[in-house]
């Protein structure tokens, strides 16, 4: 792919407001009008370039969603509070009663709660499918369909969806495609592969200092517009505004974005490769057994990686539970969720990040008790982080002790 997104957001230029090299932060609530018709003409959405209410946007999420909308090559882009902030909108701004989802079977444990638990209040049904299989996923379509739910790299199994395969199902059938990115920034844009709608939770990988939450909606300009509709834009009812100081401080942390992503990519592949040799079973996209290795492959940008995000599976969650524990004790990073940070980040997703799955449906999508989940950090030295984990599971029992 010639798609180059780290130039898109290097070529963007902002000056402040005194000629700062960061664009000035706006610290209103609320902005002022010259004369009472350009109020209403922004209220009826009339009056581009005019600022109304930080609920409906301001100056510094608006040049952070410009940078995202760069990155992702998409129109525009609509910043909000927390990537479910981000989820739930596009969801309730495409479907109505009636309506049906065909969602991917792994996706994030709140996004699955909210489409199995929440949505059904407004008689909203959703199909959870092996989102790889492209045959069974059209067969889960019904005249009611309107949206086809996935992540780029699934939560936290690491399947890899074929994202022009389903777009073009999409598109056979009329419907919109989501697709979450947040554990593949820059890596794969899914825009660029047919996607209408491309989400992240940036608290992740794109923020990557694990000191805010925040998501991003990008889109066509017609899509982020009703979304801001003032009589029924879902973002701008129900309100998941992102916080002006916040967004500005994302804004200086995605300049460093392609630096830390290769960082996390390099180190991860080099762990996944250690541990499949030791005999671990591995997940990690970047590795020839990994079923879907071909398609991540054929989807990705150059120079990116296979991203920071890799499993492995120690058989039992006592066994996860003490080696996460004694890891976290060596100082190799912290037993916590969220990823994207500077040091490792690891939990055992059955009984954290996706437990709103029940314990029987973990099961059949091979969600084991013993998986335990990294989010791989910029460690300098990589070969000392695996030493240590190594023999981490040598003292556990993981791995057998080499006789020297």
């Amino acid at each position: 792919m010639s798609f180059k997104p780290a130039n898109n957001i290097q070529d963007l230029q902002y000056f402040g407001e005194f000629g700062g090299v960061n664009p000035s932060i706006s610290d209103s609530s609320t902005y002022t009008f010259l004369s009472a018709k350009t109020m209403f003409d922004t209220f009826e959405g009339n009056a581009d370039g005019c600022y109304l209410y930080s609920r409906h946007s301001t100056p510094s999420n608006l040049y952070l969603g410009e940078a995202l909308a760069a990155m992702e090559g998409t129109e525009t882009a609509n910043v909000t509070a927390s990537g479910m902030g981000a989820i739930t909108p596009v969801i309730m701004q495409l479907c109505g009663t009636g309506d049906h989802i065909v969602s991917s079977r792994t996706i994030y444990g709140g996004t699955y709660a909210f489409l199995k638990n929440f949505t059904p209040r407004f008689n909203i049904t959703t199909s959870f499918v092996d989102i790889t299989k492209m045959d069974v996923v059209e067969a889960a379509i019904t005249p009611n369909t309107k949206v086809i739910y996935c992540e780029s790299v699934s939560n936290p199994l690491l399947e890899v969806a074929d994202i022009k395969g389903l777009a073009k199902l999409a598109k056979k059938y009329n419907l919109k495609l989501i697709v979450d990115n947040t554990f593949s920034p820059l890596s794969i844009s899914p825009a660029q592969l047919g996607a209408d709608v491309v989400i992240h939770s940036l608290t992740k990988f794109i923020n990557g200092s694990s000191d805010t939450v925040g998501g991003v909606i990008c889109g066509t300009q017609e899509f982020i517009n009703d979304l801001r509709n003032v009589n029924d834009g879902a973002c701008m009812l129900l309100g998941s505004t992102m916080d002006s100081l916040r967004a500005a401080s994302v804004l200086k942390n995605l300049r460093t974005l392609h630096i830390r992503m290769q960082q996390h990519s390099l180190n991860a592949t080099y762990l996944a490769e250690k541990f499949e040799n030791l005999g671990l079973k591995t997940v990690y996209p970047g590795l020839t057994s990994h079923p879907s290795h071909h398609i991540f492959k054929s989807m990705m940008n150059n120079k990116y990686g296979f991203g920071g995000m890799l499993t492995i599976d120690v058989g039992a969650l006592d066994k996860a539970n003490a080696l996460m524990e004694m890891m976290q004790e060596k100082n190799l990073g912290y037993l916590a969720v969220s990823l994207g940070f500077y040091k490792t980040l690891f939990s055992a997703p059955g009984s954290s990040t996706s437990s709103e799955i029940p314990e029987e449906e973990q099961a059949a999508m091979g969600l084991s008790d013993g998986l335990i989940r990294f989010s791989i950090g910029l460690d300098a030295d990589i070969e000392r982080t695996f030493n240590t984990m190594k023999s981490c599971m040598e003292a556990l029992g993981i791995l057998k002790q080499e006789i020297a």
